[in-house]
């Protein structure tokens, strides 16, 4: 069972962005220290081609996984980044935790492992029901709509078969629905203010 955090050094909305302090922490420690609390992850990496971001994730107790720089350029997609990892560590499930997604109730990740083995899916994703439509698209109550589940980017489980295949999910997927909280996911400044007011206050509103 191996966790992987991918972050490269290149934000260009944010530079600097994973290493950035957040809550009295790199965004990447919060990260780091959930993965280190998994009782389920076997090993856990960050793939990173940035020396700053590498020393960080060491400073935190992460092991540190270099990456080809073709691999960490914007058109470079996450499932590249996880096959690059795969041929250097061979692994029986991928954890995915992506460092932009530092809110996460104690316990979460072993969650997701738990589901994903109990259930014998492909993939596991956290996410929530939502119920988001363009403006003029609809005309029921948004109480009424259907909706639809959203995956919030926190936890993703895949089995390294379809990440060969370029595949996001297979025929058998499962849901862990996450809070409104461990919804945050650091895109821009306004995020990051967000996301402190949580952290700051022991995430006591992801429980």
């Amino acid at each position: 069972m191996l966790g992987v955090i991918p972050a490269r050094g290149g934000s260009k909305g944010i530079p600097g962005k994973n290493i950035r302090p957040l809550a009295g922490k790199p965004l990447i420690a919060w990260t780091i220290e959930a993965a280190r609390a998994s009782k389920r992850l076997d090993r856990f990496v960050v793939s990173t081609e940035d020396a700053g971001i590498a020393r960080v994730a060491r400073r935190w107790g992460a092991e540190v996984l270099p990456r080809p720089g073709k691999l960490a350029t914007d058109k470079a997609g996450t499932w590249a980044v996880l096959r690059h990892v795969l041929k250097e560590i061979p692994a029986d499930a991928v954890v995915l935790l992506q460092p932009t997604s530092p809110v996460r109730s104690p316990g979460l990740i072993d969650r997701c492992v738990r589901r994903f083995f109990r259930k014998k899916t492909d993939s596991v994703a956290t996410g929530f029901w939502c119920k988001f439509r363009e403006y003029g698209t609809y005309s029921a109550r948004r109480q009424d709509m259907e909706g639809f589940f959203y995956d919030d980017g926190n936890v993703y489980v895949v089995r390294p078969r379809l990440i060969r295949e370029d595949r996001r999910t297979g025929r058998r997927t499962e849901r862990v629905f996450t809070s409104r909280g461990e919804n945050v996911e650091i895109d821009e400044l306004f995020d990051f203010w967000l996301a402190e007011q949580i952290l700051s206050k022991g995430g006591r509103h992801v429980r």
